[in-house]
């Protein structure tokens, strides 16, 4: 008998520490505090290294909850179902359905993004123009199954380190040409008396959060990592501290280069001028392509990730199953949910700035990591049997933090974000009577 044919496929256990931090950047991207740069600015009026810093420490705290909660739960990973095992499955479908927001919101403001991009590039041509053709694009490409390869990003990530390096050379540069700088000129990123306020501040950072957007998909590569229960974690640490200087690094040059007080001319692409005033009109426009193309893998990923998880839910009978469970017979994709995000993504273009839409999904995207932090308190601390101090304060510390970046939304974000979940508590309750049955099948496996 050939055992050796009897033996199950499994992935090949070949991804070390180096391999999973790489991985983690290219998720995230090195460009990631560029295009949300003039949001931040405006929420925080100025100080934007001082927010992402500050945005770094929470997600370093969620990095650390989540990464332990992997190592529990290692064919989970989401936040909806740590909640739902180690709280309540009702309080992980209120998880879920606020982070479904993030998945919803999250391609239409790149539709948003790379419209202002492309008015920078072609002036004179309509914003309404850009919008449908990234709307389009973004609806046609998931229609077809396109996905990026692991070696397009890989490349696309050495091309955009590329672009990171001109511009923090052209910036220093550009500095180095300014007459009369004195020592205030080089604070004033992290501390600018005349425009602090701790409501700015967190404000700000609560917009910054979206620079670390992605780390969390080190988790699903658990299979295939060497020592996952140690390696997955530290890379999801170590993921948000690189992304986190790197990101620190890229804007205070920018700052360096256009101080906070003198207005940008659009705030939306706010980068995008600096790069013109550091580089000239060639770091512009490659900039400029650069970050188009970088959005459009993300917004088409994000698509991509919200209609499977809409039909997911709809698998689940959580929404209506008979739209959102569809599959198309041919394609097999749950193309009626890509059309759907596709014509959410035209309208909201039109209705919502980039700034607010950025908030929105940092609302339910903090919703979502002060749960994996309980989750990882309770599961640790208060149900387990080692109840190291780490156990409690880390992910104490991180729920809290998460929390105060939460409330620090701006009202308008608040008021949009609690109406959704509201609509969605509204729903919960119909659907199970009140709740006297369960909205959804957590399928979540003991270990």
């Amino acid at each position: 008998m050939d055992t050796q044919s009897e033996q199950p496929v499994r992935l090949a256990r070949t991804l070390g520490l180096f391999q999973l931090l790489v991985m983690g950047v290219i998720m995230v991207q090195p460009t990631a505090p560029m295009p949300p740069f003039g949001a931040i600015s405006a929420g925080a009026r100025g100080h934007v290294v001082t927010t992402v810093l500050m945005a770094m420490f929470a997600m370093m705290l969620t990095a650390l909850s989540s990464g332990r909660m992997a190592r529990a739960y290692p064919s989970a990973g989401s936040a909806y179902t740590y909640v739902a095992r180690e709280i309540h499955p009702a309080l992980g479908y209120f998880t879920g359905w606020s982070m479904l927001l993030d998945y919803l919101v999250n391609p239409l403001i790149c539709v948003i993004w790379c419209a202002k991009a492309l008015m920078g590039l072609f002036p004179g041509t309509p914003y309404a123009l850009w919008v449908v053709a990234f709307a389009l694009l973004f609806t046609v490409l998931n229609l077809r199954g396109i996905q990026a390869t692991a070696r397009t990003n890989e490349v696309l990530t050495v091309a955009m380190m590329v672009v990171v390096l001109w511009m923090l050379g052209a910036a220093a540069r550009y500095v180095m040409q300014i007459p009369g700088l004195g020592v205030g000129h080089f604070v004033t990123p992290f501390y600018d008396p005349e425009r602090f306020s701790w409501a700015t501040i967190s404000n700000g950072a609560s917009i910054a959060v979206l620079t670390y957007i992605g780390f969390d998909g080190i988790s699903t590569l658990s299979e295939e990592v060497k020592d996952p229960r140690r390696n997955v974690l530290r890379a999801m640490v170590g993921t948000c501290l690189i992304i986190g200087v790197l990101s620190a690094v890229e804007v205070y040059a920018a700052q360096l280069v256009w101080p906070a007080a003198e207005a940008y001319p659009d705030v939306d692409t706010a980068y995008l001028h600096i790069a013109r005033r550091a580089g000239g009109p060639v770091l512009f426009q490659v900039l400029s392509w650069t970050l188009v193309v970088a959005t459009i893998g993300s917004a088409s990923g994000a698509l991509l990730a919200g209609a499977r998880l809409l039909y997911g839910m709809g698998r689940d009978n959580a929404i209506p199953k008979s739209f959102f469970g569809y599959l198309h017979p041919v394609r097999r994709i749950p193309s009626r949910n890509v059309l759907l995000m596709g014509s959410l993504c035209f309208a909201g273009a039109f209705l919502i700035s980039y700034q607010t839409g950025a908030e929105l999904l940092n609302f339910g995207a903090l919703i979502g990591f002060t749960g994996v932090n309980v989750s990882s308190l309770l599961h640790y601390y208060v149900r387990g049997r080692d109840r190291h101090w780490s156990h409690l304060l880390a992910p104490a510390a991180g729920a809290v933090v998460c929390m105060f970046l939460w409330y620090s939304l701006s009202t308008v974000a608040k008021i949009a974000g609690v109406g959704w979940l509201t609509f969605g508590v509204a729903y919960g309750a119909w659907k199970t009577s009140f709740f006297r049955k369960d909205i959804i099948r957590f399928d979540v496996p003991e270990e």
